[in-house]
């Protein structure tokens, strides 16, 4: 039963306890089209996790609603908004707004743009804010902004009173196709990324796709480095598609049915694996870490500055790549489709030649998959499959290192 369990989560697992995932399992005839040509409605995703039950909101205008959706799903009415400074130019008046006008008492709290921010420093400083706002365990958080605001905004919100409420507006697609779904939380330690952290699951994702209009190109296209990791890990089709997609320019942030599809099906991928394994206990969530081994550990070698996080994924995923061929059997012209689709999306796939690929290998060695010696190292070993290796060796990332 267990087995036939996880084959419907599409996760199988093998005589040594390792979890692979084989994509999606759709019903025929319930496919939906990446590009609806209804008009735009509201898309909803419920997410489960463990004990924890929490909606996705999908669409555009919807940070006009917000006062709608916060007294559906939150009971208090004092609150918090953490953004960064420059988001917060952009959108925190129209949502504390918002909140006011329904009768919340909102205090915004912006904090400088930027992983640097990101720390245990800044995390307590803005707890004694909320003191000083009178929070109290009814109180909720609303994290506005991309994947470091909701790291630090959801990760207050797990310790503030032991655990209060966490909204996540996320602004970025990055945000919305990843880390806004899942519960991790965190803050950054001179020592590694998210070494600190929670899981604290929100209480609701309100994905506003009017917010992407407002994107840097750069900023807009990292997300579809995560985009494509869910494609290559887990969902073949969607490999396909992004291709057309990107042929025929439905990538762009204007393109809000394209967005919607595309954002609801890795809401759907992330949720299904999350489900199976909340906590990163058994291996299964572990599958969501390909590209993000050597990925995180050249945004640290960076000084979290040369790359953002979805450019340095990409980078994780080539290397990725060049370990799968030589571990996992990934056909060598597989790894050049997927090099291709990341450069087609204005990804990098190669490092600068200065780039210091030495405190890359420093930075792997202090990273959370690292224990006993040996690191949980996800490979994929074809388009739509991905498993987790034991026995790739240090000096095998090294060489994959090299390479980029």
């Amino acid at each position: 039963m267990r087995r036939l369990a996880r084959r419907n989560h599409a996760l199988e697992r093998n005589r040594s306890g390792v979890y692979s995932y084989l994509g999606p399992r759709r019903r025929p005839g319930r496919a939906v089209p990446l590009v609806p040509t209804a008009p735009l409605s509201v898309g909803l995703v419920q997410i489960r996790c463990g004990v924890d039950r929490y909606p996705v909101l999908i669409g555009a205008g919807l940070l006009n609603e917000f006062r709608t959706y916060a007294h559906k799903y939150l009971p208090g009415e004092t609150c918090v908004v953490i953004s960064d400074r420059n988001v917060a130019r952009l959108f925190a008046n129209r949502v504390t707004k918002s909140l006011t006008s329904a009768g919340f008492r909102p205090t915004l709290i912006t904090i400088p743009p930027g992983e640097k921010s990101k720390t245990l420093e800044r995390a307590t400083a803005i707890c004694d804010r909320m003191v000083a706002a009178g929070l109290d365990r009814q109180s909720f958080v609303v994290g506005l902004g991309g994947g470091m605001i909701g790291d630090i905004s959801g990760f207050v919100a797990a310790i503030y009173h032991r655990g209060i409420p966490h909204i996540q507006i996320p602004t970025t697609l990055l945000a919305m196709v990843d880390s806004s779904i899942g519960g991790k939380t965190g803050v950054d330690t001179r020592a590694g990324k998210n070494l600190i952290g929670a899981f604290h699951q929100p209480s609701l994702v309100i994905d506003d796709l009017d917010v992407l209009k407002t994107l840097p190109r750069r900023e807009f296209n990292q997300g579809f480095g995560e985009v494509i990791k869910h494609a290559v890990t887990a969902d073949a089709k969607m490999f396909r598609i992004l291709k057309v997609v990107r042929a025929s320019g439905l990538h762009r942030a204007s393109e809000t049915h394209a967005l919607q599809s595309l954002i609801k099906r890795n809401i759907e991928i992330k949720s299904r694996i999350v489900a199976t394994d909340e906590r990163d206990r058994t291996g299964e969530r572990a599958l969501l870490n390909f590209g993000h081994t050597v990925g995180h550990a050249i945004e640290r070698a960076g000084n979290y500055s040369k790359f953002l996080h979805g450019e340095a994924v990409s980078l994780g995923i080539v290397a990725a790549c060049t370990i799968s061929v030589a571990k996992a059997g990934l056909r060598p012209e597989q790894r050049d489709v997927i090099v291709s689709l990341l450069e087609q999306f204005g990804l990098p796939t190669r490092l600068p030649p200065k780039f210091p690929r030495r405190k890359i290998l420093d930075a792997v060695m202090v990273d959370k998959k690292f224990e006993d010696g040996k690191i949980r190292f996800v490979v994929t070993p074809r388009i739509g499959a991905a498993y987790i290796a034991m026995d790739v060796a240090l000096d095998e990332i090294r060489d994959a290192i090299a390479q980029l």
